[in-house]
């Protein structure tokens, strides 16, 4: 049979390689062992070729006949391709795009383009295993599979060797081709190729039940991998559901592994506890409110202080962006779980006004320790004889510029204040609100007023069902949220008798916000300040809110009336807080982190802007291309650096170090073996070079990859023993081709050989 491969290839040397460079070469491949899960059978089979190179490239005769058939082969398709589409062909084609060009009769075949070499069976197993070696990993793949137990070939008759040995060789080599393999296109960025390739490898492990440890390495790699994936796919287009839905079903299993958002347990990613809440933050951008709902409202049932939190922004986006209360009040619930750990009195405060709730809305002012947004409050409610205005423009403002943001269906969302109360369903379902001093429990599912939940919409077009794209909502009693889409608008909703809401004297939130201005944007009160002072920041919080309920017309401060008991009162709390703060102190410094990366109610803290392109964990992302930086440029720097590294690696110091920050596999490998065998053996070269960069494609400083052509005027002195060897040192010019690869912002080189 035929491989294909040329003896050169197989030694690792170009062309134009001395007798001496034949014999270091030969002697460097003979001891570099592959690994040892490999059989003697395998060993024997490489070394088998590798002798038969160096046997025929020896011989001056054997050489000089087989180098002429080489090159005359080369030039001769060189020369075809290019009289047949001069146009249409770069410089690196394919072998299929040369079979696509043997159907052309003015075409060569493939065979005198891709060289080739005579095997024997037995020498089977030998040249898959360099085939790996070289990186090629695809055509290791291709030539192995047919010869598996479920393939087409069979090594069963004893051709190849010891048929279960050889079997398990291939296996093998055809495993470690798809680890390798998947770990390149994880370095390119392609993550779903990458998880196909290392699944490929693991399923062909476990299918014919050998070589555990490598299946683990498949594992690690795929755990690792995991968060790269989840990132891919829920940021692609929202049509494509079943990718995303994928990638949130790869989310749901690292929150499962890890024991919820804040859990201790290890999935096996590498991402520590604070490492994975930035991870969990950046994904947010790419999930829309009811995915984050349906996701969080789930964690937060562990108990997650930090899936509640998250729960509760994204009930309360999409109750406010599309007019849904029903949402508003479970995310006000879930805010009281949390209310002991961390302040949260401004979210509390948002939520009743949205519910119509305004005194409660001004107990929770009260109580809040937030300074600035109050301060925004009261400035923005001068003329006024409470503070609704300014929370009604704090809210509106913070909903628009804090919360949409994160979301990615909302983040263009202009859902304003005074549209949400002009709702008529809005108005149906506040007006169906338990009474004044009713205690605001969780809904039954028996209770009729889950008819009255119906009544939100569920798509910010009012008249539009919800998007093929929307994930379905978790927790709705009955459904009553799915089925709001089909109520008209105009019809409102039945309420039961002891719900009815007897009118209060003065007017409603809703007709007092669409006072606010003539237009009806929350302009109001901030804008006049004669003979008005501005509350200092000392003064209480709250010291002046009326009755919001009452139409706001009580102006004087609240009083708090004493109590003969207050002594004893004050220490019955601070008991309970201290009892309290032991219990709770692990969970309020994990939600105090959260809080402060989400930014808060914080009416001055910009929108979090995240993205693919600058991930806060290790994700292989490179730098925005400068405008100055030429792909010339780029290969001088890495050429020169790869040269200057040589020196070292290679020098009487022997630092293989430096070797790592200018080469990667499989060029990395093979130079830092060369290195530690020059200092196992005593010799060492002193190198000067000087590079003129010839050729770069593509010409695009963007590109992932370079193919770069350069001339390389190199003079190097060979030391043995410490005594120089003049006759194995040299003063050449070649003109060598380097592939050059990208990885975390740098340029590296993968590949380097001879070209002329």
């Amino acid at each position: 049979m035929r491989i294909p491969l040329d003896y050169y290839r197989i030694l690792g040397l170009p062309i134009q390689a001395t007798v001496e460079q034949l014999k270091q070469a030969h002697r460097d491949r003979t001891l570099q062992l592959p690994r040892r899960e490999y059989s003697a059978i395998a060993i024997e089979s490489r070394k088998s070729l590798l002798d038969e190179a160096y046997a025929l490239l020896s011989d001056e005769d054997q050489r000089r006949n087989y180098d002429a058939q080489f090159l005359a082969r080369a030039y001769a398709t060189e020369a075809a391709i290019d009289d047949a589409t001069p146009d249409a062909l770069t410089t690196e084609i394919g072998e299929e795009a040369l079979r696509a060009l043997a159907s052309e009769p003015t075409t060569p075949s493939p065979e005198a383009y891709t060289p080739t070499v005579e095997i024997n069976p037995t020498q089977l197993v030998g040249a898959l295993l360099i085939l790996l070696e070289l990186g090629e990993y695809e055509l290791v793949i291709r030539l192995g599979r047919p010869y598996l137990s479920s393939g087409s070939a069979s090594v069963a008759d004893g051709r190849y060797g010891d048929p279960k040995r050889v079997l398990e060789d291939i296996v093998l080599t055809l495993a470690l081709a798809c680890l390798e393999l998947g770990r390149e296109q994880w370095q390119q960025r392609q993550y779903e190729s990458a998880a196909e390739s290392l699944e490929t490898g693991q399923e062909l492990l476990l299918r014919e039940n050998v070589f555990p440890a490598i299946r683990a390495e498949l594992q690690a790699d795929l755990y690792k991998l995991r968060p790269y994936r989840i990132l891919e796919l829920v940021a692609r287009p929202l049509e494509q559901t079943p990718e995303r839905r994928q990638g949130i079903k790869l989310l749901k299993g690292m929150l499962q592994d890890r024991g919820g958002i804040d859990g201790a347990e290890d999935d096996l990613s590498g991402l520590n506890t604070d490492d994975f809440l930035r991870f969990i933050q950046q994904l947010r951008s790419y999930l829309t409110a009811g995915e984050q709902q349906e996701i969080f409202e789930g964690e937060a049932r562990r108990p997650s202080a930090v899936a509640t939190y998250l729960a509760v922004y994204a009930l309360l986006a999409r109750g406010f962006a599309f007019h849904q209360p029903a949402l508003v009040r479970r995310a006000k619930q879930l805010l009281r779980q949390i209310g002991t750990q961390q302040d949260v009195h401004l979210e509390q405060a948002v939520c009743a006004l949205l519910l119509g709730q305004t005194e409660e809305a001004s107990r929770a002012l009260e109580l809040s320790q937030e300074y600035e947004p109050l301060a925004f409050i009261r400035e923005h409610s001068q003329h006024s004889p409470d503070l609704l205005p300014g929370l009604c423009l704090y809210a509106e403002r913070w909903l628009r510029e804090e919360v949409f943001p994160h979301f990615r269906d909302l983040s263009q969302q202009h859902t304003a204040l005074k549209d949400y109360f002009a709702d008529p369903q809005v108005q149906a379902y506040l007006e169906a609100m338990p009474p004044k001093g009713t205690s605001d429990v969780p809904f039954s599912p028996i209770a009729s007023v889950a008819a009255s939940e119906a009544a939100a919409p569920m798509s910010p077009l009012r008249d539009e069902p919800v998007t093929a794209g929307s994930p379905p909502l978790m927790g709705v009693p009955l459904g009553a949220e799915v089925a709001a889409g089909r109520r008209s608008r105009s019809t409102p909703l039945p309420r039961r008798p002891e719900e009815v809401v007897e009118p209060s004297s003065g007017p409603s939130v809703a007709e007092r916000v669409s006072q606010l201005s003539p237009e009806g944007r929350l302009e109001g009160g901030g804008q006049q300040r004669n003979g008005h002072r501005r509350p200092s920041r000392l003064e209480p919080p709250l010291s002046g809110v009326g009755d919001l309920a009452n139409g706001g017309t009580d102006a004087q401060p609240r009083r708090r009336s004493r109590s003969p008991r207050w002594g004893r009162l004050v220490g019955v709390i601070l008991l309970g807080i201290f009892g309290m703060g032991i219990l709770g102190f692990g969970t309020m410094r994990i939600l105090a982190w959260v809080t402060g990366q989400l930014g808060g109610p914080n009416i001055k803290k910009p929108a979090l802007d995240i993205g693919l392109a600058a991930p806060p964990i290790a994700i292989p992302t490179p730098p925005p291309p400068e405008a100055t930086i030429t792909t010339q440029d780029i290969a001088q720097r890495a050429i020169e650096g790869w040269l200057a590294a040589k020196r070292e690696a290679l020098g009487d110091d022997h630092n293989a170090a430096s070797l790592e920050a200018v080469l990667v596999d499989p060029a990395l490998t093979k130079w830092q073996n060369l290195s530690r065998g020059a200092e196992r053996e005593n010799w060492y070269w002193n190198y000067e070079h000087t590079v003129e960069v010839l050729t770069v494609e593509p010409d695009d400083p963007t590109s992932e990859t370079l193919i770069v052509k350069a001339r390389v005027k190199e003079v190097g002195q060979y030391y043995e023993l410490g005594q120089l060897n003049e006759r194995r040192s040299y003063d050449d010019t070649l003109t060598m081709r380097y592939d050059l690869v990208r990885q975390n912002g740098e340029w590296f080189v993968r590949d380097m050989q001879a070209v002329e």
